[in-house]
C-alpha cells in the first residue's frame, strides 16, 4: 500500500510539473508574437518544440500513471470509495483532467500557429492547477478533520491572493515596458 501511495504521489508531482510549465510555455509563445519578425519565428518554433516534448514526455505519462496508481490504491482499499472527502477529491480530479485536456487543445492550436489567447488570459489559466493542487492535497491529508467551510474559505483566500499577484505582476511589467 505504501509503495502504491509513493508512486501515486511521485507521478502526481510529475503531472503537476508538466501542467504548471506547459502554460508558461504558452505564455512565452503568446509574448513571442509581439517580437520582431526576425526573432518571432525562431522563438515560437523553439517554444512549440519544448511544449510538445514536455506534453508527451512528462505531462501525459504523469497523468496516466497518477490515475493508474490511484486506481490501484482503490483496488487495494475499496472502502475508501465510501468516504466523503474521497468523493470531493474525485470531483476535483475530474476538473483537473478537464484542465489537462484543455491544455492539450491549446497545444494543438499553438503548434498550428492558431493560438488566440493573450498572455494575460493564459496567466489566469496558469493558476487553476495551483488551486486544484491545494484542494486535492488538503483533502487527501486532512480527510475527515477538515470541515467544508474553512476549506472553502481557504481556497477562496488562495484564489484572491493569486489574482492579486497576477494584477501586481501585470502592473510591474507594464511599468518596465514604458
Amino acid at each position: 500500500m505504501l509503495y502504491l501511495k509513493a508512486f501515486h504521489l511521485t507521478f502526481m508531482v510529475m503531472w503537476f510539473a508538466g501542467l504548471f510549465y506547459i502554460v508558461r510555455l504558452f505564455i512565452y509563445h503568446a509574448e513571442a508574437a509581439q517580437k520582431e519578425a526576425s526573432t518571432r519565428g525562431a522563438l515560437q518554433d523553439q517554444l512549440s518544440l519544448m511544449a510538445s516534448r514536455l506534453w508527451y514526455i512528462i505531462t501525459w505519462p504523469g497523468m496516466v500513471l497518477t490515475v493508474a496508481f490511484g486506481l490501484a490504491l482503490i483496488y487495494v482499499r475499496p472502502d475508501i470509495m465510501t468516504e466523503g472527502w474521497f468523493h470531493a477529491k474525485l470531483l476535483l480530479l475530474i476538473f483537473l483532467i478537464g484542465y489537462h485536456f484543455a491544455c492539450g487543445s491549446i497545444l494543438r492550436k499553438l503548434t498550428q500557429n492558431k493560438l488566440l489567447m493573450s498572455s494575460g488570459r493564459l496567466r489566469l489559466l496558469n493558476e487553476a492547477p495551483t488551486v486544484l493542487l491545494f484542494a486535492i492535497v488538503f483533502l487527501a491529508v486532512l480527510k475527515e478533520t477538515m470541515s467544508l467551510l474553512p476549506a472553502m474559505g481557504g481556497l477562496l483566500a488562495l484564489m484572491i491572493l493569486l489574482m492579486a499577484g497576477i494584477r501586481f505582476y501585470k502592473t510591474v511589467r507594464e511599468k518596465k515596458a514604458s
